[in-house]
């Protein structure tokens, strides 16, 4: 077995275009066929069965005796965001905090796992903004654990949306669920839909997007950029 460690903030050139360095690395190491992640401060451990298929990510190292399945799930650990959700992996068994939703997610293929800072500000944002009753429209899903979230929070109507077909969830899951999905964007819905658009994609797209976000939701929660200082944000319009 062998495993190579990547840097969040300097990626192979096969990984430049994604936005996310956690998320999207994450999302490109299980598609190659990782064995397990262990993420460390700024980097990814990936183990890999084959030293070829390691070195798509960087130098090859021969992996200790590891029981990667438990490192990989340690590097998961419980998160409490915002005040009323409790984000976990579907192996942890720690009880839910009184109080809290117990939001499941797998650290699987697709963006969106909860560990990152702007999945935790939208989903801090939408305890603010989204009431009974509600529709919301998750923009680029992905693994749609916000699609999820909008539901535990009282949404009467949920509709998730990515433009790559791998993000469609797997019949009988908790994202399946939640809401129905189809394969485009915001452009393919009509004027006023939905109370609420979510989309936490990059700073290009949302630019690129944002007439239609205004267009079919009164309001916005939009994030997966940065601020002028460099730190992770989320917009509430």
């Amino acid at each position: 077995m062998y495993f190579v460690r990547v840097p969040l903030e300097n990626n192979k050139p096969n990984l430049d275009t994604l936005d996310d360095p956690a998320d999207d690395l994450t999302a490109a190491l299980w598609d190659a066929g990782t064995l397990g992640i262990v993420e460390g401060d700024g980097y990814v451990d990936a183990y890999f069965d084959h030293e070829e298929t390691a070195a798509q990510f960087g130098e090859p190292q021969k992996a200790p005796d590891t029981d990667w399945v438990r490192a990989t799930e340690d590097a998961w650990p419980p998160l409490l965001v915002g005040e009323k959700f409790f984000v976990v992996a579907p192996w942890r068994t720690e009880p839910t905090p009184a109080g809290r939703f117990r939001l499941e997610i797998n650290p699987g293929m697709q963006c969106g796992t909860g560990q990152h800072p702007c999945t935790q500000l939208c989903l801090e944002a939408m305890e603010r903004i989204i009431r009974p009753g509600d529709s919301v429209l998750d923009v680029g899903s992905g693994s749609g654990i916000l699609s999820i979230a909008a539901k535990m929070l009282g949404a009467g109507r949920v509709i998730a949306c990515d433009i790559d077909p791998d993000a469609a969830p797997a019949p009988g899951t908790n994202v399946s669920e939640a809401a129905p999905f189809f394969v485009g964007s915001a452009d393919a819905v009509r004027d006023g839909a939905f109370d609420v658009a979510i989309a936490n994609i990059s700073e290009a797209v949302i630019e690129d997007l944002h007439p239609e976000f205004v267009r079919v939701a009164r309001r916005r929660i939009l994030s997966g950029f940065q601020d002028a200082s460099g730190a992770w944000t989320c917009i509430v319009e």
